[in-house]
Protein backbone atom coordinates (compact mmCIF):
# COMPACT_ATOMS: atom_id res chain seq x y z
CA UNK A 1 0.00 0.00 0.00
CA UNK A 2 1.05 3.46 -0.35
CA UNK A 3 0.93 6.28 1.63
CA UNK A 4 -1.94 9.30 0.56
CA UNK A 5 -0.98 11.94 -1.01
CA UNK A 6 -4.10 14.26 1.16
CA UNK A 7 -3.15 13.01 4.32
CA UNK A 8 -2.62 16.02 6.62
CA UNK A 9 0.46 17.44 8.31
CA UNK A 10 -0.76 16.67 11.63
CA UNK A 11 -1.67 12.82 10.84
CA UNK A 12 1.62 12.13 8.68
CA UNK A 13 3.19 8.72 9.08
CA UNK A 14 7.01 8.29 10.31
CA UNK A 15 8.78 6.48 7.68
CA UNK A 16 11.17 3.79 8.87
CA UNK A 17 13.27 2.07 6.13
CA UNK A 18 12.11 -1.78 7.80
CA UNK A 19 14.96 -3.61 5.64
CA UNK A 20 18.22 -1.50 7.45
CA UNK A 21 20.56 -2.51 10.10
CA UNK A 22 22.16 -5.66 11.12
CA UNK A 23 19.34 -7.72 11.50
CA UNK A 24 16.82 -7.03 8.90
CA UNK A 25 13.17 -6.71 9.03
CA UNK A 26 12.53 -8.38 12.42
CA UNK A 27 13.15 -5.88 14.87
CA UNK A 28 12.28 -3.06 12.43
CA UNK A 29 8.37 -4.45 12.13
CA UNK A 30 8.15 -5.52 15.69
CA UNK A 31 9.41 -1.56 16.91
CA UNK A 32 7.30 -0.18 14.40
CA UNK A 33 4.04 -2.66 15.71
CA UNK A 34 4.90 -1.10 19.41
CA UNK A 35 5.04 2.31 18.05
CA UNK A 36 2.22 1.75 16.17
CA UNK A 37 0.14 0.67 19.06
CA UNK A 38 1.35 3.76 20.94
CA UNK A 39 -0.96 5.69 17.99
CA UNK A 40 2.06 6.88 15.65
CA UNK A 41 1.31 5.95 12.06
CA UNK A 42 4.25 4.44 10.62
CA UNK A 43 5.42 3.51 7.02
CA UNK A 44 7.27 0.59 6.77
CA UNK A 45 9.70 0.78 4.00
CA UNK A 46 11.25 -2.86 2.29
CA UNK A 47 10.75 -5.54 0.21
CA UNK A 48 6.67 -5.82 0.25
CA UNK A 49 6.52 -9.88 0.30
CA UNK A 50 9.34 -9.48 3.55
CA UNK A 51 7.50 -7.15 5.40
CA UNK A 52 4.42 -8.90 4.95
CA UNK A 53 5.41 -12.59 5.96
CA UNK A 54 6.88 -10.46 9.05
CA UNK A 55 4.07 -8.38 10.17
CA UNK A 56 2.15 -11.34 10.10
CA UNK A 57 3.51 -13.11 13.08
CA UNK A 58 1.80 -10.01 15.24
CA UNK A 59 -1.56 -10.77 16.17
CA UNK A 60 -4.02 -7.70 15.44
CA UNK A 61 -1.26 -5.75 13.29
CA UNK A 62 -4.16 -5.67 10.51
CA UNK A 63 -5.39 -3.26 12.63
CA UNK A 64 -2.83 -0.48 13.33
CA UNK A 65 -1.80 2.38 11.32
CA UNK A 66 0.79 0.40 9.28
CA UNK A 67 1.09 0.69 5.83
CA UNK A 68 3.85 -1.12 3.81
CA UNK A 69 5.76 0.96 1.05
CA UNK A 70 7.82 -1.77 -1.62
CA UNK A 71 11.61 -0.75 -1.96
CA UNK A 72 13.43 -3.49 -3.64
CA UNK A 73 16.75 -2.35 -3.08
CA UNK A 74 18.40 -1.96 0.49
CA UNK A 75 21.96 -0.35 0.49
CA UNK A 76 24.56 -2.58 2.84
CA UNK A 77 25.91 -2.14 5.82
CA UNK A 78 28.78 -3.12 4.30
CA UNK A 79 28.50 -0.95 1.04
CA UNK A 80 30.03 2.82 0.43
CA UNK A 81 27.89 5.82 1.76
CA UNK A 82 28.21 7.13 -1.60
CA UNK A 83 26.48 4.23 -3.31
CA UNK A 84 23.34 5.61 -2.11
CA UNK A 85 23.43 7.34 -5.37
CA UNK A 86 21.49 6.71 -8.27
CA UNK A 87 19.97 3.94 -6.32
CA UNK A 88 16.08 5.20 -6.77
CA UNK A 89 14.83 1.59 -5.16
CA UNK A 90 16.84 1.88 -1.79
CA UNK A 91 14.56 1.89 1.20
CA UNK A 92 16.72 4.78 2.32
CA UNK A 93 16.20 7.06 -0.74
CA UNK A 94 12.21 5.91 -0.98
CA UNK A 95 12.23 6.73 2.61
CA UNK A 96 13.84 10.27 2.40
CA UNK A 97 11.90 10.58 -1.03
CA UNK A 98 8.32 10.34 0.97
CA UNK A 99 9.35 12.58 3.43
CA UNK A 100 10.02 15.16 0.73
CA UNK A 101 7.11 15.05 -1.34
CA UNK A 102 5.17 15.78 1.83
CA UNK A 103 3.95 11.56 2.21
CA UNK A 104 5.93 11.45 5.47
CA UNK A 105 6.79 13.71 8.61
CA UNK A 106 10.33 12.20 9.30
CA UNK A 107 12.81 9.17 7.81
CA UNK A 108 14.38 7.00 10.50
CA UNK A 109 16.56 4.36 9.72
CA UNK A 110 18.75 1.88 11.71
CA UNK A 111 20.95 0.94 8.41
CA UNK A 112 23.93 2.04 7.02
CA UNK A 113 24.31 5.75 8.50
CA UNK A 114 26.65 7.05 6.62
CA UNK A 115 23.69 6.05 3.59
CA UNK A 116 21.29 7.61 5.58
CA UNK A 117 23.42 10.84 5.88
CA UNK A 118 23.69 11.28 2.35
CA UNK A 119 20.25 10.29 1.24
CA UNK A 120 18.87 13.13 3.75
CA UNK A 121 21.24 15.49 2.39
CA UNK A 122 20.91 15.16 -0.99
CA UNK A 123 17.02 14.88 -1.38
CA UNK A 124 16.61 17.62 1.66
CA UNK A 125 19.26 20.20 1.50
CA UNK A 126 20.51 21.79 4.11
CA UNK A 127 18.95 25.01 6.10
CA UNK A 128 19.59 28.32 5.41
CA UNK A 129 22.72 29.53 7.17
CA UNK A 130 23.62 25.84 7.69
CA UNK A 131 27.26 24.51 6.15
CA UNK A 132 27.41 21.59 7.90
CA UNK A 133 24.88 19.07 9.54
CA UNK A 134 25.79 16.87 12.62
CA UNK A 135 24.70 14.16 14.55
CA UNK A 136 22.67 14.77 17.62
CA UNK A 137 22.97 12.51 20.33
CA UNK A 138 22.05 11.70 23.99
CA UNK A 139 24.30 10.52 27.09
CA UNK A 140 23.21 9.74 30.38
CA UNK A 141 24.80 12.04 32.96
CA UNK A 142 23.95 13.14 36.42
CA UNK A 143 21.03 14.49 36.71
CA UNK A 144 19.14 13.67 32.92
CA UNK A 145 21.24 13.65 29.76
CA UNK A 146 23.75 15.45 28.08
CA UNK A 147 22.84 16.84 24.42
CA UNK A 148 26.04 15.97 22.38
CA UNK A 149 26.97 16.88 18.40
CA UNK A 150 28.66 16.15 15.99
CA UNK A 151 28.61 12.22 16.92
CA UNK A 152 30.15 11.65 13.41
CA UNK A 153 29.28 13.76 10.41
CA UNK A 154 32.09 15.69 9.96
CA UNK A 155 35.80 14.81 11.21
CA UNK A 156 37.36 17.44 9.94
CA UNK A 157 34.86 21.13 10.71
CA UNK A 158 35.25 25.11 11.22
CA UNK A 159 34.54 27.20 14.00
CA UNK A 160 31.09 28.46 12.40
CA UNK A 161 30.03 24.88 12.09
CA UNK A 162 29.91 24.45 16.05
CA UNK A 163 28.10 27.89 16.29
CA UNK A 164 25.72 26.67 14.22
CA UNK A 165 25.36 23.26 15.86
CA UNK A 166 25.18 25.34 18.90
CA UNK A 167 22.31 27.15 17.63
CA UNK A 168 20.70 24.10 16.12
CA UNK A 169 21.02 22.01 19.24
CA UNK A 170 19.15 25.19 21.45
CA UNK A 171 15.89 24.76 18.97
CA UNK A 172 16.09 21.27 19.20
CA UNK A 173 16.02 20.44 23.70
CA UNK A 174 13.54 23.71 23.47
CA UNK A 175 10.93 21.94 21.37
CA UNK A 176 11.62 18.07 22.21
CA UNK A 177 12.96 18.66 25.68
CA UNK A 178 11.13 21.51 27.23
CA UNK A 179 14.19 23.31 28.30
CA UNK A 180 13.74 26.83 28.00
CA UNK A 181 17.58 28.40 28.46
CA UNK A 182 19.62 25.05 27.66
CA UNK A 183 23.52 25.76 28.38
CA UNK A 184 25.92 25.30 25.91
CA UNK A 185 29.67 23.86 26.75
CA UNK A 186 32.35 23.75 23.87
CA UNK A 187 34.41 20.32 24.43
CA UNK A 188 37.96 21.28 24.81
CA UNK A 189 41.14 20.02 26.73
CA UNK A 190 40.47 22.74 30.62
CA UNK A 191 38.27 24.85 31.65
CA UNK A 192 39.82 28.06 30.88
CA UNK A 193 39.05 30.37 28.22
CA UNK A 194 42.65 30.32 26.67
CA UNK A 195 43.32 26.56 26.53
CA UNK A 196 41.97 24.69 23.29
CA UNK A 197 43.03 23.78 19.72
CA UNK A 198 43.19 26.68 17.25
CA UNK A 199 39.29 25.42 15.87
CA UNK A 200 38.18 25.55 19.86
CA UNK A 201 40.04 28.70 20.44
CA UNK A 202 38.32 30.67 17.20
CA UNK A 203 35.15 28.56 18.44
CA UNK A 204 35.21 29.70 21.92
CA UNK A 205 35.57 33.42 21.02
CA UNK A 206 32.10 33.40 18.25
CA UNK A 207 30.49 31.68 20.73
CA UNK A 208 31.32 33.64 23.43
CA UNK A 209 29.97 37.08 21.00
CA UNK A 210 26.73 35.37 20.50
CA UNK A 211 25.73 34.48 24.06
CA UNK A 212 22.38 35.69 25.13
CA UNK A 213 21.29 36.00 21.57
CA UNK A 214 19.86 32.70 20.95
CA UNK A 215 22.66 30.47 22.83
CA UNK A 216 23.62 30.44 26.19
CA UNK A 217 27.30 29.35 26.43
CA UNK A 218 28.76 28.61 29.41
CA UNK A 219 32.76 28.17 28.53
CA UNK A 220 34.87 25.26 27.58
CA UNK A 221 33.68 21.99 29.57
CA UNK A 222 36.15 18.78 29.73
CA UNK A 223 35.19 15.41 29.13
CA UNK A 224 34.23 14.22 32.48
CA UNK A 225 31.39 17.80 32.03
CA UNK A 226 29.68 15.39 29.72
CA UNK A 227 28.20 12.87 32.36
CA UNK A 228 28.48 14.96 35.09
CA UNK A 229 25.83 17.29 33.46
CA UNK A 230 28.06 20.62 33.35
CA UNK A 231 25.99 21.99 30.34
CA UNK A 232 22.75 20.80 29.08
CA UNK A 233 25.01 20.77 24.79
CA UNK A 234 28.31 20.05 24.52
CA UNK A 235 29.71 21.17 20.97
CA UNK A 236 32.52 19.46 19.37
CA UNK A 237 33.73 17.89 16.13
CA UNK A 238 32.61 14.86 14.27
CA UNK A 239 35.98 13.18 14.99
CA UNK A 240 36.08 13.47 18.79
CA UNK A 241 32.40 13.32 19.34
CA UNK A 242 32.31 9.89 17.72
CA UNK A 243 35.38 8.90 19.49
CA UNK A 244 33.62 10.29 23.00
CA UNK A 245 29.98 8.40 22.29
CA UNK A 246 32.26 4.84 21.24
CA UNK A 247 34.36 5.04 24.30
CA UNK A 248 31.21 5.81 26.99
CA UNK A 249 28.97 2.67 25.34
CA UNK A 250 32.38 0.36 25.38
CA UNK A 251 32.87 1.62 28.94
CA UNK A 252 29.23 1.00 29.91
CA UNK A 253 30.00 -2.71 28.69
CA UNK A 254 32.43 -3.03 30.53
CA UNK A 255 31.36 -1.84 33.80
CA UNK A 256 28.44 -4.04 33.94
CA UNK A 257 30.82 -6.92 33.27
CA UNK A 258 32.94 -6.17 35.82
CA UNK A 259 29.67 -5.65 38.37
CA UNK A 260 28.20 -8.90 37.50
CA UNK A 261 31.34 -10.64 37.98
CA UNK A 262 31.68 -9.02 41.17
CA UNK A 263 28.07 -10.39 42.28
CA UNK A 264 28.40 -13.87 40.95
CA UNK A 265 31.99 -14.31 42.52
CA UNK A 266 30.16 -15.98 46.03
CA UNK A 267 27.44 -16.74 48.19
CA UNK A 268 26.87 -13.79 49.74
CA UNK A 269 27.70 -11.35 46.40
CA UNK A 270 24.99 -13.11 44.62
CA UNK A 271 22.52 -12.61 47.82
CA UNK A 272 23.82 -8.91 47.47
CA UNK A 273 22.42 -9.03 43.89
CA UNK A 274 19.15 -10.29 44.35
CA UNK A 275 18.59 -7.23 46.50
CA UNK A 276 19.99 -4.63 44.34
CA UNK A 277 18.79 -6.39 41.11
CA UNK A 278 15.57 -3.83 40.26
CA UNK A 279 18.30 -1.20 41.39
CA UNK A 280 20.98 -2.20 38.79
CA UNK A 281 18.20 -2.92 36.07
CA UNK A 282 17.25 0.46 36.09
CA UNK A 283 20.45 2.03 36.05
CA UNK A 284 20.99 -0.73 32.33
CA UNK A 285 17.96 1.23 31.34
CA UNK A 286 19.62 4.63 31.35
CA UNK A 287 22.72 3.39 29.88
CA UNK A 288 21.08 1.93 27.15
CA UNK A 289 21.16 3.60 23.93
CA UNK A 290 17.76 2.08 22.29
CA UNK A 291 16.54 4.32 25.71
CA UNK A 292 17.38 7.24 23.13
CA UNK A 293 16.06 5.57 20.30
CA UNK A 294 17.99 7.03 17.60
CA UNK A 295 20.41 10.49 16.93
CA UNK A 296 18.99 13.11 14.50
CA UNK A 297 20.64 14.49 11.71
CA UNK A 298 20.49 17.77 12.19
CA UNK A 299 20.55 21.03 9.68
CA UNK A 300 19.12 19.47 7.00
CA UNK A 301 15.76 20.77 5.50
CA UNK A 302 13.82 17.12 6.57
CA UNK A 303 13.57 15.13 9.46
CA UNK A 304 16.16 11.92 9.44
CA UNK A 305 16.94 9.96 12.31
CA UNK A 306 19.51 7.34 12.49
CA UNK A 307 19.43 4.60 14.82
CA UNK A 308 22.81 1.35 15.61
CA UNK A 309 22.94 -1.12 13.03
CA UNK A 310 22.16 -3.59 16.23
CA UNK A 311 19.04 -1.53 17.34
CA UNK A 312 16.58 -4.21 18.93
CA UNK A 313 12.64 -3.51 18.70
CA UNK A 314 12.59 -0.97 21.78
CA UNK A 315 15.08 1.24 20.38
CA UNK A 316 13.38 1.70 17.15
CA UNK A 317 9.91 2.04 19.04
CA UNK A 318 11.58 4.67 20.39
CA UNK A 319 13.37 6.97 17.50
CA UNK A 320 9.86 6.55 16.19
CA UNK A 321 8.02 7.91 18.93
CA UNK A 322 11.04 10.85 19.39
CA UNK A 323 10.66 11.54 15.30
CA UNK A 324 6.60 11.98 15.71
CA UNK A 325 7.68 14.16 18.81
CA UNK A 326 9.80 16.27 16.66
CA UNK A 327 7.23 16.66 13.68
CA UNK A 328 4.42 17.63 16.23
CA UNK A 329 6.54 20.08 18.02
CA UNK A 330 7.06 21.69 14.45
CA UNK A 331 10.79 21.30 15.03
CA UNK A 332 12.14 21.71 11.30
CA UNK A 333 9.90 25.15 10.90
CA UNK A 334 11.47 26.39 14.17
CA UNK A 335 14.74 25.49 13.12
CA UNK A 336 14.80 27.73 10.20
CA UNK A 337 12.98 30.51 12.11
CA UNK A 338 15.91 30.54 14.17
CA UNK A 339 18.32 31.26 11.86
CA UNK A 340 16.18 33.53 9.77
CA UNK A 341 15.56 35.86 12.65
CA UNK A 342 19.64 35.29 13.86
CA UNK A 343 21.05 35.94 10.69
CA UNK A 344 24.80 34.87 10.01
CA UNK A 345 27.56 33.93 11.99
CA UNK A 346 29.93 36.68 12.61
CA UNK A 347 33.65 36.36 11.85
CA UNK A 348 36.02 35.97 14.23
CA UNK A 349 38.70 38.61 15.23
CA UNK A 350 41.58 39.03 12.94
CA UNK A 351 39.32 37.79 9.99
Amino acid sequence: MSAEAGASAASLPIALDAAGGDHGAPPNVEGAVLAARGGVRVLLVGDRVALHAELGKFQGSAGLPLEIVDAPDVVGMDEHATDVRGRSGASINVCTRLVKDGHAAAAVSMGHSGATMASALLTFGRIRGVERPAILTHMPARGGMTTLLDAGANADVKASYLVQWARLSTVYLKVLEGRDNPTVGLLSIGEEDHKGSALVLEAHALLRALHGNGINFHGNVEGRDIFLGTTDIVVTDGFTGNVVLKLAEGEARVMFGWIRDALNSGLKSRLGGLLVRTSLRGLADRLDPSTYGASILIGVRGLAFIGHGSADATAVKNALLRASRAHEGRLLPRLEAAFGEQGAVPAAAGE
